[in-house]
């Protein structure tokens, strides 16, 4: 369940959580015209931090471009509203959802007419697939529901009209008595699940699908390969059969939810040990020192905030 907060970052200042309201005839109700972000402050060692703020919303500019919706807010503009917005709720950690929709204004397709706005919300959230998941891993399955096909609509954009592809393919898993599901491209090849990247291991070797194959560019995908570079473990960008994923040695989900989630059985057929093997581990590991401020933030990923509990420069 939802939890509420304080406040809600509005086109530029803060309003109180149950003003942040919309008419029933925006555009984005009848359209899912509104494209978004997820992002994770977590409660680091030397204070709330967030997890790789600018480059979600670079994300979030480039899902607008996409849509054609003129956002008026730079990449240090929005950051700068995700700090705040957690500093003035008081939160050491937090699931971040900055939102641009299209208003109310015209009720045609054609949103000449409809203003944007933007919102960025937070709240306490937890593991998003269980904590159980991150050491157990979860079962998952193989949609009969296929990602968004290319010239449908655009996959490199988080819109929250993709979401209702995912909301299939989640909806269908947990009928079926799965965590979570994973769907196919157009061609038949890996893409993700419903919103999360994911990863294969075979012989030492990393594989994670292209973005040609209907993902979304994730930033914790992004994170990934740059922690396997820097532990030395192999890394490919490649198409994915569906049958890899029965004779892998491991698989895992990536996400801002899912974080490094380890995948224990596809279809019913058990993955590798039938829980988090060890590359999964060494990811995973490395993966919380740097979030947590365990370790120096060498990638540069952390956006402290100040004023809920002082944060201070990572030097270990």
């Amino acid at each position: 369940m939802l939890q509420a907060t304080e406040k809600i970052w509005h086109n530029g200042r803060l309003i109180h959580w149950d003003d942040a309201k919309i008419h029933v005839l925006s555009h984005v109700v009848s359209y899912g015209s509104s494209v978004f972000e997820g992002v994770r402050c977590y409660d680091t060692e030397h204070g709330p931090a967030i997890f790789r703020a600018p480059e979600h919303a670079r994300r979030l500019i480039d899902s607008a471009k996409i849509y054609r919706m003129e956002l008026q807010y730079s990449v240090e503009e929005l950051t700068s509203a995700m700090v705040d917005v957690v500093r003035a709720n008081k939160l050491d950690s937090c699931y971040i959802r900055p939102i641009v929709l299209r208003g109310y204004g015209d009720i045609g397709v054609l949103p000449k007419e409809n203003p944007l706005e933007t919102y960025v919300a937070c709240w306490s959230w937890g593991r998003y697939l269980g904590e159980e998941a991150m050491t157990e891993g979860v079962d998952v399955c193989v949609s009969s529901w296929t990602r968004l096909a290319p010239n449908t609509l655009p996959a490199l954009s988080k819109a929250g009209a993709n979401y209702m592809n995912s909301q299939l393919i989640r909806m269908e898993a947990a009928a079926n008595g799965y965590s979570e599901g994973i769907a196919l491209d157009a061609s038949g090849y890996v893409s993700e699940g419903s919103g999360e990247n994911i990863f294969v291991v075979r012989d030492g070797k990393i594989l994670t699908p292209p973005l040609g194959a209907s993902v979304l560019p994730g930033i914790t995908r992004d994170a990934i390969i740059k922690i396997a570079g820097e532990l030395g473990i192999p890394m490919v960008e490649s198409l994915v059969p569906r049958e890899l994923l029965y004779i892998a040695d491991e698989v895992f989900f990536s996400g801002t939810a899912a974080e490094v989630t380890p995948i224990r059985s596809v279809d019913r057929v058990t993955v590798g040990a039938g829980r988090r093997g060890p590359i999964t581990e060494k990811i995973q590991k490395r993966f919380f020192e740097i979030v947590m401020g365990k370790a120096k933030d060498t990638f540069g990923w952390l956006t402290p905030v100040t004023g809920v509990r002082e944060a201070e420069p990572i030097t270990a």
